[in-house]
This record gives structure tokens, C-alpha cells and sequence, in this order.
């Protein structure tokens, strides 16, 4: 059970009503803050947001936290959840405060250092704080997470389908206008009869003209490697840091062909890769793979991780079982996945793939059919929160998403579960009502 807000009050707030005394008590938001150990939370995170030397301090842990959990639980973005929060006093309190905020409680763009500050062993800390809620709520218990279900999905990043013509020619450009800003005069810059030529090759493409396409896409490489070369005669010893990422991106698209493997994609997103996933309606996905680990019998996340590469989903599979085991407490026993595990080579407890067989009973027959409840888990993050695309930047902004993606699925489930028992609660005192007029009836003491 956590203690009032520790959160300092202005004077202006002494004299306004406390949110404790008018909002609804049994509000769902209100009964989880108090589950939720947020004295914990501020002790294991308190070194992360301790006050700088110079500057103005930290925000406090609590409202740090409560932002990104209510965050990803309805999918905003970090503008509209700071708006949000000003307009709902309920989220005011679940964050810890007791009087009605006007204010913004901090800036959009100040989220992403908050991330960033926290890094993925802080958003590890919160994932396991939402489980240990789920133990003191009583919707799981501890052996509930010895029994889990693993499986991969595909998180798209912000990127436009990449094409060859699409990445050459914003290449190129991206080198001129660096080149201009360090003061580099370029011999030539292809500027108008790049993007006129872009435009041709596009139309080549969509009138299935390949041969033109393809004389197109030739000419384009020819003008990206001038630059290049133009460039890389020019550069000074400082400049040369400056532009090596860049170029080395460049180079990487002159040498690459359609049988490549570690491809660019994405010029901002080069950890990006290609995902075939034999799907009708998509059969390609460009974003980066994510592992999940659920709980059996209620869908809590365990663990969340994204992948540096495409692997194999069952050389993904230890790692993931470690991560639920650190962050919930307790060793996983029994790992029910799909086909696309064989291979595994996991020592720790019994992994049951579909389809097995041999050594299957009843029981164990059961619980591998219920392998497919993690389907609608991994809908629900890509409906409800932001699996379906990562809009953070980077591979660390990846993990970060897939973990904060994890800490809103558990934070919706708790939700649900407390609904669910006000509901019964409700149901109860109604059927007591109607119990007690009935026996009252029989006494007599009641007319007709």
C-alpha cells in the first residue's frame, strides 16, 4: 500500500479543495495507485533522477512514471498525454497530487530525455513493478509465472517503403546540404536533374517499364558517387567526423544489390531491416523484431525485448526466458511456443512446441492449445498501445518502445481486473438487497 503523495504543494493550493475529498474513490485509476509500491519505485529510480549540479531539478519519480504508464496505456503521443493529464483530474491523482493542476506538468519534448535517462534497465524496474501490483491485486500468483507462452511479432518503424531511386536520391541530398553548411563548394550538386530523373524512374516503375527503370537507377548511382568522391577530396581532418556516417551510409547504397544482405532501408534508421512474415496482405515488414513473453493464464507481459538482427525465433528464446525469470522472480518451468522455435537448445525447464507429441498428457494437451491466447495480447499492444510502429528513434528507442508497449498492456489488464471485481462487488450488494426485501416480505412487514 503506498502513503500520500509526498509531491509539495504551492500556497495558492492550500486554500482549493483536495482531489481526495471530490473525486469517486472507487475510480479504477485510484485503487491501482494505491496497489502500486511507489515508495520502491522511487528508491530504485531516485539515482536515475537525482538533481544535476546546474539546472533546474529533477520532476518528481512518481509523475515521471505515471506519465509514461498512462501514456502507453491509451497509445498517445508525448504532446497529447501532458494535454490529457491537465484536463483529467483523475490521472492528476494517480500521478500524486491532491489539488487540481492548470499547468502542464512538463514539457512533450521532455519525455525523451526522461527515456532516455531511465534507459532499459529503469523501464525493466517498472515492467517488474506492474507485476509484483498484479501479485498484491491477487490476479496472479507467483507460480503463475513459472508457466509462460513465447512468441516474435514485427515492429514497424516510421519509415517510407524504401525503394532503390527513393534512397539515392535522398542521399544525395542529404550530402549536398551538409556540404553547404560546412562551407564546401561542390563542382556539381545534380540538384534539378536529380529529383527530374527521381520522378522518371518512378513513373518507369509504376508503367512496368524495367529496362528504363533500371537506366534510371544506374544514373542515379553515378550522380550519388560523384558527390561522394567530391566530397571526400574536399574534406578537412575536423570535417571528416562529421560526415562519416553519412558517407559510409552512402557507400553502403552504391555497393549494395538486390541479393544483399545487411541492406539499408532507412538513411535515419539504418538499424532497420526487411521482415518476410508470408503474409497475403504484407508480405514484407520493415522495422525490427520483437520477442514476448506472457504469463499462461492471465497475458501479462514478462518480457519484452527488441532484436538487434532477424534471428531465428528459437535462438531468441533463452534470452527471453531469462529476462522473465530476473523480472518476475521466479524460473520459468514450462515455455509453450510455436513451430518456428524448433531448434531452441533451452536447458531451463520443459519448452512444449505445437504439434508435439511425444510426451504430451492431458493436461500438458490443454495447456499447449491455449499456446494461441497470445495472438490477441500481441493485437491488443499493436491496437491499443504502439507496437504496430516504433516512432523512437534508433535501436535503443526500439527496446525502449517494446518495453513501455509491455508496461501499458499490464497496466490495462490490471485495470480490467479491478472493473471486474467492482462489477462483482455491485452484483453482490444487489443480490443482498434483493435477498433482504424478500425475507422482509415473508415476515409480512412489508404491503404489497
Amino acid at each position: 500500500m503506498s502513503k500520500p503523495s509526498q509531491i509539495s504543494t504551492s500556497q495558492n493550493d492550500l486554500f482549493q479543495p483536495r482531489l481526495s475529498q471530490i473525486l469517486n474513490p472507487k475510480h479504477p485509476l485510484l485503487l491501482l495507485a494505491k496497489r502500486i509500491d511507489w515508495e520502491r519505485l522511487e528508491s530504485d529510480l531516485g539515482l536515475t533522477f537525482s538533481p544535476d549540479k546546474a539546472g533546474q531539478p529533477a520532476k518528481p519519480v512518481r509523475l515521471i512514471v505515471g506519465l509514461l504508464m498512462l501514456q502507453h496505456r491509451e497509445g498517445l503521443s508525448d504532446e497529447a498525454v501532458v494535454l490529457k493529464w491537465v484536463e483529467n483530474p483523475y490521472w492528476q491523482a494517480f500521478c500524486g497530487f491532491d489539488h487540481l493542476q492548470w499547468r502542464l506538468p512538463a514539457d512533450g519534448s521532455s519525455l525523451t530525455r526522461w527515456r532516455k535517462r531511465l534507459g532499459e534497465k529503469g523501464l525493466e524496474t517498472i515492467l517488474a513493478a506492474t507485476l509484483q501490483t498484479a501479485l498484491t491485486m491477487g490476479l496472479a500468483s507467483k507460480k503463475d509465472f513459472e508457466k509462460v507462452i513465447a512468441d516474435t511479432t514485427v515492429m514497424e518503424a516510421n519509415i517510407a517503403y524504401p525503394t532503390d531511386g527513393h534512397l539515392l536520391n535522398k542521399a544525395r541530398e542529404k550530402l549536398v546540404a551538409l556540404a553547404k553548411k560546412e562551407g564546401i563548394v561542390l563542382r556539381q550538386s545534380y540538384s534539378h536533374v536529380g529529383i527530374k530523373l527521381l520522378r522518371k524512374v518512378n513513373g518507369y516503375a509504376h508503367a512496368k517499364q524495367f529496362k528504363r527503370m533500371k537506366q534510371g537507377l544506374k544514373k542515379l548511382k553515378t550522380y550519388l558517387g560523384r558527390v561522394v568522391r567530391d566530397i571526400e577530396r574536399k574534406l578537412t581532418d575536423q570535417q571528416r567526423e562529421i560526415f562519416e556516417e553519412l558517407l559510409c551510409l552512402s557507400k553502403r547504397l552504391l555497393e549494395q544489390t538486390q541479393k544483399s544482405k545487411n541492406k539499408v532501408y532507412s538513411l535515419h534508421a539504418p538499424h532497420v531491416y526487411c521482415i518476410a512474415k508470408g503474409k497475403a496482405r504484407r508480405p514484407y515488414e520493415f522495422g525490427t523484431k520483437v520477442s514476448l513473453v506472457v504469463s499462461h493464464k492471465q497475458g501479462l507481459a514478462l518480457s519484452a525485448q527488441a532484436l538487434e538482427k532477424n534471428a531465428h525465433d528459437g535462438h531468441t528464446l533463452e534470452d527471453a526466458l531469462e529476462q522473465a525469470s530476473r523480472l518476475s522472480g521466479r524460473g520459468v518451468s514450462q515455455t509453450f511456443v510455436d513451430r518456428g522455435y524448433r531448434g531452441h537448445g533451452v536447458t531451463q525447464g520443459n519448452v512444449y512446441i505445437s504439434g508435439q507429441r511425444r510426451g504430451i498428457t492431458k493436461s500438458l494437451k490443454k495447456a499447449l492449445k491455449r499456446r494461441s491466447a497470445i495472438e490477441p495480447h500481441i493485437g491488443h499492444m499493436k491496437a491499443e498501445g504502439k507496437l504496430r510502429r516504433n516512432f523512437l528513434k534508433g535501436l535503443l528507442g526500439a527496446k525502449l518502445n517494446a518495453l513501455l508497449v509491455s508496461i501499458g498492456h499490464n497496466l490495462r489488464l490490471l485495470l480490467a481486473f479491478i472493473k471486474h471485481l467492482l462489477a462483482l462487488f455491485l452484483e453482490c450488494i444487489a443480490e443482498q438487497k434483493i435477498f433482504s426485501l424478500k425475507k422482509i416480505e415473508s415476515k409480512g412487514h412489508l404491503s404489497t
